[in-house]
This record gives structure tokens, sequence and C-alpha cells, in this order.
């Protein structure tokens, strides 16, 4: 039933299967429903928009500092409607990848219509914005390509740029690379974002390798293997592997908490998100959310975390001081919420409906439904552009 991606390949079929054999381990792993640790402080925004990059915390501040430290928040950059200078004159658009007809619809968030429609590569998965906030990369895995995207013009500018299996990309924090995770060939592989040629090649040992998030000091980054159950761990400077740590189930996306302190992971087949340490790469806690929780997307103000719950037709509200759900979203006449971001002032979420051929508009002040939007079929990583933030760390829209 997890066959969501291109279940015509039997490489879809094999790793469904795989998928299906780790099921035992969720339950022999005997997760805790709830919340596990102490109540996290509120967070406090700081920061100024269209500052240069920079390591944004060190180690001790992203842990609380020392006696009298603040708390900091590694979303601060990206709060609502605070814009970068790179991102003036882009098009308030919402760019939608349909996997399975190798197309994007693009929409016009103020009247909710499809404007535009045009053919990428084979089996376009998500729309990444650059590092440099410049262009949106349409990641056609199949395709073994990259279109890029024009956010001035909504359009696609020059060819396809050639690189292997890019179900998903990221950037590295300084800028420096681009990482194409490439699911298929169990690789994360590192580009010049200039120039796109290969300049290494990092071997993982978990089928499925798919999402990322970093660290807040940037020092390294956790990627989830939704076919293996479990999370990899790499180190930036070496660029090389440092552990590995087995949370069963399938891990899906992934997201930094404010303070930096802990990363939270969807599974999707255990409808809740694993808790982790990520400084020493331990699992401690657990929340349940909903059925088939899939994307992560924090608030504008930080406070609050959006959990699509693909497998039941709900959006999860998760309080990152409690680390409880506050409030539970259903769409109504159901759906298959996926993927997507938060509008730049804070007050839209968009979400691909992936089985339904369809997007929706969501209210965050109440949840409500503000539209639903007829796109083609397999809708997956909608990007939402332009998003507040000094530059981008890759997916749909991980900007600080």
């Amino acid at each position: 039933m997890w066959t969501y991606r291109d279940a015509r390949s039997s490489r879809a079929v094999r790793l469904v299967v795989i998928a299906a054999l780790w099921l035992g381990v969720v339950a022999a792993c005997g997760e805790e429903a709830g919340p596990s640790g102490p109540a996290l402080p509120p967070v406090r925004a700081s920061g100024l928009p269209g500052t240069p990059p920079s390591s944004p915390l060190s180690p001790s501040a992203a842990a609380g500092g020392g006696s009298g430290a603040e708390p900091v928040n590694v979303y601060a950059a990206a709060g609502a409607n605070q814009l970068s200078p790179a991102v003036r004159g882009a098009r308030q658009l919402v760019y939608v990848p349909n996997s399975d007809s190798d197309t994007v619809d693009v929409i016009d968030p103020t009247t909710f219509k499809v404007v535009d429609h045009f053919v990428t590569g084979r089996n376009p998965q998500h729309v990444v914005p650059s590092w440099d906030l410049s262009t949106l990369y349409v990641t056609n895995n199949a395709g073994n390509s990259l279109t890029p995207l024009d956010p001035v013009t909504g359009k696609i500018k020059g060819s396809n740029i050639p690189v292997a299996d890019p179900y998903n990309m990221y950037f590295t924090p300084d800028g420096k690379y681009a990482v194409v995770v490439a699911e298929a060939l169990q690789r994360l592989d590192f580009y010049d974002p200039k120039t796109w040629e290969l300049r290494t090649q990092v071997k993982v040992d978990c089928p499925g390798v798919d999402h990322v998030d970093f660290a807040a000091d940037d020092s390294f980054f956790v990627a989830t293997c939704e076919f293996s159950g479990k999370l990899v761990k790499v180190d930036l400077r070496t660029l090389s592997v440092v552990g590995y740590l087995t949370v069963g189930g399938m891990p899906q996306d992934i997201k930094l908490d404010p303070r930096g302190e802990l990363l939270y992971i969807a599974d999707m087949m255990a409808d809740g998100l694993h808790i982790i340490d990520p400084v020493r790469f331990q699992k401690v806690g657990f929340l349940a959310t909903g059925k088939g929780v899939h994307g992560l997307y924090p608030s504008r103000d930080a406070t609050v975390m959006y959990a699509s719950n693909r497998g039941e037709g709900s959006i999860s509200v998760i309080d990152f001081a409690t680390r409880q759900v506050r409030q539970k979203w259903q769409l109504p006449d159901g759906g298959s919420p996926d993927m997507g971001g938060v509008s730049a002032d804070g007050s839209v979420l968009w979400l691909t409906g992936r089985y339904n051929g369809e997007v929706y508009a969501i209210s965050t002040r109440d949840g409500s439904l503000l539209a639903r939007i007829r796109v083609g079929p397999g809708p997956h990583g909608a990007c939402v552009w332009p998003q507040p933030g000094r530059y981008s760390l890759g997916h749909t829209g991980i900007l600080r």
C-alpha cells in the first residue's frame, strides 16, 4: 500500500517489500506513545533578513549556551515576510511537480488558479530553491536531470542539467555543494552548484535515502532512509558517514526544532514522529500524530510545526515548546496531504494531494480549507515561492 513513487517500476515493488519487512521492527521496538523528555522553553526570534550566510549557531548556543544564554531560533531569519533582496522581483507562485505525468503546474496563490503548465523531465519529484535563491530546480529522478526555473518569470530557463538520479536535492549551508539525493543508487552526490561538476560521492548503507536536515552549527546533516528504517549522519567537514541509527518503520521528512536541540522524523508507517538528539544521535521520544504522517513545516513564528498526515487527510499542529499535538485539522471530504510549504506571510499552508491530483491551500489561523485545486497526476514536492530567509538548504524550501 506504500507504492507512492512510480509504482509502475519493479524497483518500487522491491523497495515496498523491504519496507514491509520493517513493520515488524516497529512492533518489536515498543515505541512509547506520547512525548518524552522535559518541555522546552519558548523560543525567541532574532536576526535580520538579508544578512550574509554564516554558521547560525555555535554548538554551545545550539544547546542553549552556558549560564545566562538566551534561547535561540534557527529559523529567525525566515520569519513572516522577511524576504531577502535576492528574491526581489520573484513572482508569487506555487510550483507543483506532477510525478506521474512529467509536468509542473504553476498556481497563482492569490486566485487559486493554475496559470501555467509545462513539461520537465521524467518523474519530477521536488521543486528546490537554490542556495542563493536565484533559481528553482525541478528534480527529475527517472530523467536523470534538473530543470532550472527562473523565479522572476516563472518559466524554464535554459536546458536540463544532467545529474544522476536526483530524487531530492539540498545545499550545504556554506553554499559550496549541491547535495543530490540519489535514492535508487543509495548515494549522496556532491556537485559544484555553479558548474554542476561532480565533486565526490558518499555511499550510504541504507536503502531509500530520502530527506535531509542540517545541524544548527552546520557541522553535519542527518538523512532519512525510508526503506530501511534508518537514519544516517554525515559529517560536512569530511563528507563522510559517521553513524547510523535504526528507528524502524518508514522515516520520511525531517526537521530541526527552532532551538537546534532536536530532530523530528516523520514515520509514515508508525503514524508519528521520532524525536532525536542529533548530537548524541539517539532517540529520545516519540509523538503520535496521524496515519501516514509525511511532511513537516515550521510556522513562520517558529512556535509550531505542521505535520501532514497523508493516510488520513489531516494536519497535526505540533507545539515546539511542549512537544505536544496542539490540534488536528481534518480536510473536508478527505485527501492525501503530502509536501509543500508555508506562504511568505505565514497565513497559508500549501500541500499537494499526492493520490488525488490536487493541491490544498489551508488557513494557518484555523485550519480551514481555502481552496482545493486540480493539478496533474501524482503531485509531490511543491514549492511556494518566494519564501523568507537568507539562503536555502534545499528540498521544497528549508531557509535560514
